[in-house]
């Protein structure tokens, strides 16, 4: 029996982008795109499993070795520093990590700057690098309204097109980290399941050439 290769890939629009690149590469398994609420898929002959994940928990799948490999957004990798291989940027899923503010903010260096985000390890780390001093508050979601109620000075937030922040009247003070998907790999299984894993990234690389 033909050893299977487990693909966590991430719900969603982005999880369809990358299903369809698996598929040009010739790694398909066509009862993914049936009309179900399955959650695994299988095709014997092509050696691949595939199975929907949350975007934020497929590395962790991948960590742990449930998944071989998997797609995660670079700033889950950022984020949260899973132990795993970084094997290759598909070129899909675009965006920048930025800091956004009210129009007209001018950061006082005088004092503590206050920053709402969910991602707490990537603010810490951009302002560890200004020498800045933050007091940062974590918040889940709605992160725009805290510089409009008062609740901080600026965010730091995905920003693809910027039209959530206009539309809240707020502005892009600085882009500091570009985002894209990111193949990854669980370390032991990469040994275990080279030939194919390589191949794989082979045929993906192929792919993301024009993007």
């Amino acid at each position: 029996m033909k050893t299977m290769l487990n693909i966590a890939l991430p719900k969603g629009r982005l999880g369809e982008k990358v299903y369809d690149m698996f598929e040009k590469a010739d790694f398909p398994c066509p009862s993914i795109k049936e009309n179900n609420r399955k959650l695994i898929f299988e095709n014997e002959q092509a050696g691949v499993r595939f199975f929907w994940v949350k975007p934020s928990d497929v590395a962790i799948y991948v960590e742990r070795g449930a998944a071989d490999i998997g797609v995660a957004g670079k700033d889950i990798l950022l984020e949260y520093r899973p132990d795993v291989y970084e094997l290759l940027d598909l070129k899909i899923g675009k965006c920048d990590m930025a800091v956004a503010a009210k129009a007209g903010f001018n950061d006082d260096r005088k004092r503590t700057l206050t920053v709402a985000t969910k991602f707490t390890n990537i603010a810490k780390a951009y302002y560890s690098t200004l020498g800045r001093d933050i007091d940062i508050i974590h918040l889940n979601g709605s992160i725009e309204l805290a510089p409009i109620l008062g609740l901080s000075d600026v965010i730091v937030d995905i920003v693809e097109t910027g039209a959530t922040l206009k539309e809240n009247n707020l502005v892009v003070v600085e882009k500091f980290q570009p985002i894209s998907a990111r193949l990854i790999a669980n370390k032991a299984n990469f040994k275990f399941k080279n030939a194919v894993v390589e191949k794989i990234m082979e045929e993906l690389a192929k792919l993301t050439e024009n993007n």
